[in-house]
């Protein structure tokens, strides 16, 4: 998603190529395929998609691009410690968590990413640059920093490829069998940004189309005390995202993408309450919205 305002970050703000081939002694090098054959996750290791209640009655999918921090053994942590891996930039804190008790009140399908967005970024286009970051605030990737065409290539066909081909499938599915589906893309984002705490408590975001994403926003709104940005401090847009132009626009679906404040959801109790909340807002909205019965 693209940064609307100043106080905003990008979830990767490293704008350069990532080829160039793999130097000697580098994270990259050691672990650059170099045989057929070469795979990136090994056969212990998790799959990359998480899914539960694909069978669910609701009309919502739930989708969460950033839910892992895992990264694959081959890479070696990518070079950093893993006091990094615990942050944000490898993963959107309690969104998952949120998503989960979402999912189950609402008796939805949930798609989810095992492996961190440092692995590979779930919600970019691979050709961006920025699908592979080599610099996340401020923190050089070093497993990221050299990467030949094959490096980049494995960690798309195993990690990337096997989620976007599962909610394809799935939402292939659900239109073949004639049901509507409204989708929600669930994320977290950080309460401080260079210093400065950011004041809203949650976020709507949406690219071309609001309608769905608006009924939502006036849904979390009408909850006392609680600030809620309208496509800030980020917005969808066709460049740096993937999930909502590729899986919502491009097929016509209603969708939002929420975002809430990692210090909110990072612990269990935080995580229910904003599951209560967000449950409500999507309820509310398909009711307008669909005229379904809540």
């Amino acid at each position: 998603m693209k940064v609307r305002s100043v106080d905003a970050m990008p979830k990767s703000i490293d704008h350069s190529p990532p080829g160039g081939g793999a130097k000697p002694g580098t994270a990259a090098a050691e672990s650059s395929p170099t045989a057929p054959g070469y795979a990136l996750l090994a056969a212990d290791e998790p799959p990359p998609v998480f899914e539960i209640g694909l069978q669910g009655r609701s009309n919502f999918v739930i989708v969460v691009d950033h839910a892992g921090r895992r990264i694959p053994r081959r890479l070696n942590d990518l070079g950093l410690p893993a006091s990094e891996l615990q942050r944000h930039i490898a993963w959107d804190i309690g969104a998952l968590g949120v998503a989960r008790q979402v999912a189950a009140a609402l008796d939805a399908p949930l798609v989810a990413q095992n492996y961190s967005r440092l692995v590979i970024d779930c919600n970019r286009d691979p050709k961006v640059a920025t699908s592979i970051p080599r610099l996340s605030e401020s923190v050089e990737i070093p497993g990221n920093v050299n990467l030949s065409d094959a490096d980049m290539a494995v960690r798309r066909a195993e990690i990337f490829d096997p989620y976007h081909e599962r909610i394809r499938a799935l939402l292939d599915g659900r239109a073949a069998a004639g049901r509507p589906t409204i989708l929600v893309a669930q994320h977290s984002m950080t309460d401080i940004y260079h210093g400065v705490r950011r004041e809203m408590h949650a976020a709507v975001l949406y690219n071309r189309d609001r309608r769905f994403a608006g009924l939502v926003l006036e849904g979390l709104r009408r909850e006392a005390g609680l600030t809620i940005a309208d496509n800030q401090p980020y917005f969808v847009s066709d460049e740096t995202d993937f999930t909502i132009p590729r899986h919502g626009e491009a097929r016509g679906l209603p969708h939002v993408e929420i975002e809430i404040r990692q210090d909110l959801v990072g612990d269990d109790a935080g995580q229910a309450e904003w599951a209560r909340r967000i449950t409500r807002a999507l309820k509310d909205a398909e009711h307008t919205f669909l005229g379904a019965t809540p």
